[in-house]
């Protein structure tokens, strides 16, 4: 197994509700619903427990935060989506934060969309990885918490939900076990491959 990427240099850029800065260097977005282990597996990816904040209550990032690896790449953390104890009008304005970015960003090289495995497809992933095809935009389909699967219905769930979505293939995740933190980073650190 190759050892996970060393990081050499992490800067937080910061948290923006709208128009982060721009910059010269390739971004990776993360999306996902509310509490699908978005921070938990960016975290795992950088190696540090508490680069993105983790929380039990869904809706807890409300801003695009910006992580820069290396002065190589950009990881973007984006407000779940779906389930928020948040009114109405601040829900709509995260979407709309959500699409500004997703749909008017140049540097943007792919959108990593986090499902949760132990669920069948969810509507409103369905619909965010139709969005992003429509657009031409790289969708690189994650299944986090694949460590509570029983191991006799692993495959079986995961051919389920890739169907479901309808996508060639995802990538089986765990922010506990580390599993798929290799396979990310080998997209990250090719840009221009194809991989969506």
């Amino acid at each position: 197994m190759i050892p996970p990427r060393k990081i050499k240099k992490l800067d937080f850029i910061g948290s923006f509700p709208t128009d982060p800065p721009i910059s010269d260097l390739p971004e990776f977005a993360f999306v996902g619903r509310s509490n699908v282990g978005k921070s938990s597996a960016i975290n795992s990816l950088l190696g540090r427990k508490k680069a993105a904040r983790v929380s039990r209550t869904p809706g807890r990032t409300q801003l695009i935060n910006i992580f820069e690896i290396d002065q190589m790449l950009r990881l973007v953390d984006l407000p779940g989506y779906g389930f928020a104890k948040v009114p109405g009008h601040v829900r709509h304005k995260w979407k709309n934060m959500i699409d500004q970015y997703l749909f008017g960003r140049q540097m943007l090289r792919g959108v990593v969309v986090l499902v949760d495995a132990r669920h069948t497809a969810q509507k409103l992933d369905i619909a965010m990885i139709a969005s992003l095809q429509k657009s031409s935009i790289p969708a690189i389909v994650v299944a986090t918490k694949v460590d509570v699967l029983k191991r006799s219905q692993r495959a079986k769930k995961l051919k389920v939900l890739r169907n479901g979505l309808m996508v060639p293939k995802l990538i089986p995740y765990s922010s506990v076990t580390k599993e798929g933190v290799n396979a990310l980073w080998s997209i990250f650190d090719h840009p221009e491959g194809d991989y969506g």
